[in-house]
């Protein structure tokens, strides 16, 4: 594989070259992929990840009737799921009646850790620690500028132990007020630029020195009422809290309950550029914080009847910084919600989740969630077996009389019922 060699330092038609000569891929093929990109779109993408060959995109949608704290949003979603959209603008115009969402968001902190091992004396090494706060602080904001400047930064510095293999290993957790960026890199270098001092004053060593994506000092909570005559009654409302209660008492119920969540946070978080890995991983943490894994919503009724929805979890998002600085759609997306604030962009995405959440359950236990998902589905299928857009409607709407949604069948149909002489 000595063609691979420098990869990362050849053009464009290069590397398809080479990918040319070590894969099945036809010509069409890669000139399909060499055509994708325009060489701008490469230039771009080449600065954000490596031995880059072209770009795949998903198809971006929008969210209509969501009201989030009394004021109107439209929400671009990047998703290649069917459904999710659509049971998202449904569900936010069914809690429109009760006046949406409201949401708030806490502080914009992120952690930083530095594990540090052989200090000895724990407790000697942690009140080192608490007598030098105020240097190492100071040590952490020298790495930048533009925090420190706005009254943000590195704020508080805390101390805990855990013991692996019988030995304690001693965690200093730097809180940092990262304002409206994400702030991994910037907390990373804070917590690589103070691990020297903490290593000189608890004569330990350091091991890790970098962010916890448990964002647990980035809480968001949104609720919302939906009326229960907009949705079929008392029965109905009885039967979504029934459907929690089923995912708050097994596990397994309750993966697929927040993967429906996960849906529509992470369609709008990857129209907005956010790290989505780091977003999952601190949900589903926060779903497993009792040891359990529950749902992240919680479905009641009030005095009315009506249904009450709540949701919460840490989320870690950014308006400034990173990816969203040289993304250009990450940029039309922000620029489309109207938006500038990392906590009002956390409101937002945790009340889609909430409303993803709302749809699948009221999905459930109605229709099913096959009725309105299949018939998307088939458009899918249908677009596979080659049918031309003209009859993609009329095969669809066969296959789901049939009740055979196949390319197998869509392609029977387009012999049967379709001229393509």
């Amino acid at each position: 594989m000595n063609e691979f060699s420098k990869f990362f330092k050849k053009s464009k038609s290069e590397r398809l070259g080479i990918i040319k000569k070590s894969t099945k891929l036809t010509q069409n093929e890669l000139s399909y992929i060499h055509n994708q990109t325009t060489n701008n779109e490469f230039e771009r993408a080449n600065k954000m990840i490596e031995n880059v060959i072209g770009t795949f995109s998903l198809p971006l949608g929008i969210a209509t009737h969501f009201t989030v704290n009394n004021k109107n949003y439209i929400i671009p979603m990047v998703v290649e799921e069917p459904s999710i959209v659509a049971a998202s603008s449904k569900a936010a115009k069914i809690a429109n009646a009760r006046g949406g969402f409201k949401a708030r968001s806490g502080n914009q902190y992120s952690i930083g850790q530095v594990h540090i091992a052989n200090c000895g004396d724990i407790n000697k090494a942690i009140k080192q620690i608490v007598q030098n706060k105020k240097q190492i602080l100071q040590l952490a904001n020298s790495k930048t500028h533009t925090l420190s400047k706005i009254n943000k930064g590195a704020k508080k510095i805390s101390c805990r132990k855990i013991t692996i293999d019988n030995n304690i290993l001693l965690i200093v957790e730097l809180l940092v007020d990262v304002g409206n960026a994400m702030g991994a890199n910037i907390t990373n270098s804070m917590c690589e630029a103070i691990s020297s001092y903490l290593e000189k004053i608890t004569g330990g060593k350091s091991i890790l020195k970098i962010l916890s994506n448990y964002s647990t000092s980035r809480m968001v909570t949104a609720s919302a009422i939906f009326d229960k005559n907009k949705i079929g009654g008392s029965k109905t409302v009885n039967k979504i809290i029934l459907a929690y209660k089923i995912a708050m008492n097994d596990e397994y119920r309750a993966v697929t309950h927040n993967k429906g969540i996960m849906n529509g946070i992470v369609s709008v978080a990857n129209a907005t550029c956010q790290d989505t890995r780091a977003i999952e991983a601190a949900a589903h943490a926060f779903a497993s914080r009792t040891g359990r894994y529950l749902p992240l919503t919680n479905w009641t009724k009030n005095s009315n009847g009506d249904l009450i929805g709540v949701i919460e979890l840490p989320l870690s998002v950014g308006t400034i910084g990173g990816v969203i600085n040289i993304h250009p759609m990450a940029k039309l997306c922000l620029k489309i919600l109207g938006i500038t604030s990392a906590k009002t962009l956390s409101c937002i995405i945790a009340s889609v989740g909430l409303a993803q959440n709302f749809a699948a359950l009221y999905a459930l236990v109605t229709d099913g969630i096959q009725k309105g998902h299949m018939k998307l589905h088939a458009k899918n299928i249908a677009s596979a077996a080659g049918i031309k857009l003209e009859n993609i409607d009329m095969i669809v709407s066969k296959m789901i009389q049939a009740n055979d949604i196949s390319i197998q069948k869509a392609t029977s149909l387009q012999k049967q019922f379709c001229d393509y002489t």
